[in-house]
């Protein structure tokens, strides 16, 4: 009786689908006991077939992504009116799509630049300001690539990584230099990176080179000496961003050949500001404006901002802050709360933000505190370290033709303001206009008419690092201490072990640029936490002799502080401005802290860097102590592990030049 029940029902079946052409005689047949079992197992499969493409029919339709990054290049392109440049494949893009006039890298430099897209988080929060300073995350933390393979994309980056957290888990399905989208899986959305590295720093430099551009044509900005090398080194660099165009236009080529261009949105970008030296690494507009096209096929349109419109451009502020929670809301996923950018397209589009942020740290061997701050029209800068120089003595920059001709003209006197101020110690506060300034060399911060702007973004700066609990203000290797192994985002978040408010209300008057305060700096090395002692010697040390005279005491009784970040300071401040029994204890502390393997790389980079600040006579007895030191330590990275090494050849390369003269 069942199964003539299931029989009949198999029929109703049939009936309802209304099949003719299937054979009465054949429909007879299933009534048999095994054809009956065959077609319920026919039933069941076509019933989960059924299903199955019920869901692929009502998951919702996901555009594919693909970013074009290219390396150390601003907006030298045609399509945003450079006339020199030769850009037709990006130019051709942005026919297409829309130009952002103002979007920021956030760090004017590869690696944290490039940490702040992986995460979509302000590196200073992370400890990761500083150039190759490896540092873990929270286990909460992920970063954007592992949300979009959770959501079924195929993500690959062809190929440069390089960034300053830890990596947990999967982060990419192909991280190499034959990753590509054509690997997925048919039908399955992509994510993926291209990025070039024929503009790189050191591709303008890299000799013998045949120039294309006309040198003679070149716009030279008024911060450079016009010479033949600055000219020859920007004229190839534009004939770099001319063959990085030609890389771009194949992986454009390469989509439209595949059928794909109308379902996939387009980033170009670069990945901060020109390798010229004053752009890379120094967070004017310079360093970090960075150009940005997107193109979005009709297909997605409602995936576009507001203000999106083919051959467009907006002026709406965007960052690479922003970058991580933009591509999750493109892919329909909402960024999560840890993400401190704000999504500018897409199906969480936030409103448009009033300021940029940008920051510089450490820079390869040389130790720096900058955070700047742009409105539409104004940029302001805080020099937190004021009494060290822009242009620091960096192996790497020194390559540069450019750099060598300016420092060597500005050493014989050769050079006039504004193309002097790269080799002089900084102002505390700047304030630009880019609209009339576009080389930024017209500094406001002291023009009366424009108190209320910089008050305005000062005040922004100020909410922003205490916001997000910029880690910054913690010396490298105290953070690293305290974190003991751990993620030093933590010990940034904990207000006991980071009172960020009073260590910044001591690093603001320690850098204020004013001689007052003094008092309240010796009161200061007395203090119960370190970084808070570390800012009141910075800024007895910014004061110079009176201040360091006033302080001899504290600051002598600092040379034993359990902080060996305070340590160097108070000792720099003494060896430069105090007795010789002062100098010779200073450089006794800082010969001390400068082994890597037995202090840590942070630690004697710092005591290195105090060392080079007394200069050669002052550190000449201790020139065989120096040429010991190990330069190498197997457990770092290679590159961060070379700075110790400069940092002494630097020291003994001005002990053999004070021996010649």
């Amino acid at each position: 009786p069942m199964r003539h029940s299931l029989g009949a029902r198999a029929a109703r079946f049939f009936t309802t689908f209304d099949l003719k052409e299937i054979d009465m005689r054949f429909r007879s047949a299933l009534l048999n006991q095994f054809t009956w079992i065959w077609f319920c197992l026919f039933i069941v499969c076509s019933g989960v077939t059924s299903i199955s493409l019920s869901a692929a029919e009502s998951e919702p339709d996901r555009p594919n992504i693909l970013w074009i990054t290219s390396e150390d290049n601003g907006p030298h392109l045609g399509c945003y009116g450079d006339e020199y440049a030769d850009t037709p494949h990006i130019d051709g893009l942005a026919k297409q799509g829309m130009i952002y006039l103002n979007c920021w890298s956030t760090a004017p430099v590869c690696a944290p630049a490039r940490t702040t897209l992986i995460t979509g988080m302000y590196p200073t929060c992370l400890g990761a300001e500083h150039m190759r300073s490896m540092v873990k995350l929270p286990e909460s933390i992920k970063l954007y690539p592992q949300y979009l393979k959770q959501a079924g994309y195929y993500c690959t980056n062809n190929s440069k990584e390089d960034y300053n957290v830890e990596k947990s888990g999967e982060v990419w399905d192909q991280s190499n230099g034959k990753a590509h989208w054509k690997n997925r899986k048919q039908g399955q959305p992509f994510f993926a990176i291209f990025n070039h590295t024929i503009s790189h720093e050191s591709k303008i430099r890299n000799r013998p080179h045949t120039l294309i551009h006309d040198p003679a044509k070149v716009r030279i900005p008024a911060y450079h000496p016009d010479t033949p090398e600055v000219r020859h080194d920007w004229a190839q660099y534009y004939d770099r961003i001319t063959e990085m165009d030609a890389k771009v236009g194949k992986n454009l080529k390469e989509l439209a050949e595949a059928g794909l261009t109308e379902e996939t949105i387009i980033f170009y970008y670069g990945d901060h500001g020109s390798g010229m030296p004053r752009s890379k690494r120094w967070p004017y507009n310079s360093g970090l404006q960075v150009p940005l096209v997107v193109y979005i096929p009709p297909k997605y349109r409602k995936l576009a901002p507001t203000d999106y419109q083919p051959q467009a451009k907006t002026d709406r502020l965007v960052g690479f802050v922003d970058f991580a929670p933009t591509v999750l809301s493109l892919a329909g996923i909402k960024p999560p709360q840890h993400m401190q950018g704000d999504a500018f397209m897409g199906q969480y589009d936030t409103k448009p933000q009033e300021y940029l942020f940008g920051f510089r740290g450490r820079m390869d061997e040389r130790y720096d505190l900058v955070r700047s701050v742009r409105n539409q029209r104004y940029l302001y800068i805080k020099n937190y370290m004021p009494h060290k120089k822009y242009g620091q003595y960096l192996n790497y920059m020194f390559q540069t033709p450019t750099t060598q001709v300016w420092k060597k003209m500005y050493d014989a006197g050769e050079l006039k303001p504004p193309q002097t101020y790269f080799w002089d110690t900084k102002p505390a506060e700047e304030l630009y206009d880019l609209q009339a300034d576009r080389d930024e060399v017209n500094n406001l911060a002291d023009s009366a008419e424009h108190q209320a702007v910089l008050k305005e973004l000062k005040q922004a700066q100020h909410k922003k690092i205490l916001a997000i609990r910029d880690l910054g203000f913690l010396p490298e290797a105290e953070f690293h201490s305290l974190a003991d192994g751990e993620a030093p985002y933590l010990v940034g978040q904990n207000k006991e072990l980071y009172p960020l408010r009073q260590i910044l209300k001591m690093a603001d008057l320690a850098s204020s640029g004013k001689p007052s305060g003094v008092d309240q700096l010796i009161k200061g090395l007395s203090s119960q936490n370190a970084a808070i002692r570390y800012w009141a010697a910075m800024g007895l040390l910014m004061r110079g002799e009176p201040a360091v005279a006033q302080a001899h005491e504290s600051l002598l009784n600092a040379l034993e502080d359990n902080s060996k970040s305070v340590r160097c300071i108070a000792a720099e401040a003494l060896g430069k401005y105090g007795t010789q029994q002062d100098v010779d204890n200073a450089v006794d502390t800082l010969i001390s802290l400068s082994d890597q393997k037995q202090e840590g790389v942070y630690v004697a980079m710092l005591a290195l860097n105090g060392l080079d600040k007394l200069g050669s006579e002052k550190v000449a007895r201790v020139q065989d102590q120096i040429a010991k030191l190990p330069l190498k330590n197997a457990q770092l990275d290679r590159r961060l592990q070379s700075y110790v090494g400069r940092l002494v050849e630097r020291l003994q390369e001005q002990q053999a030049q004070a021996a010649e003269k």
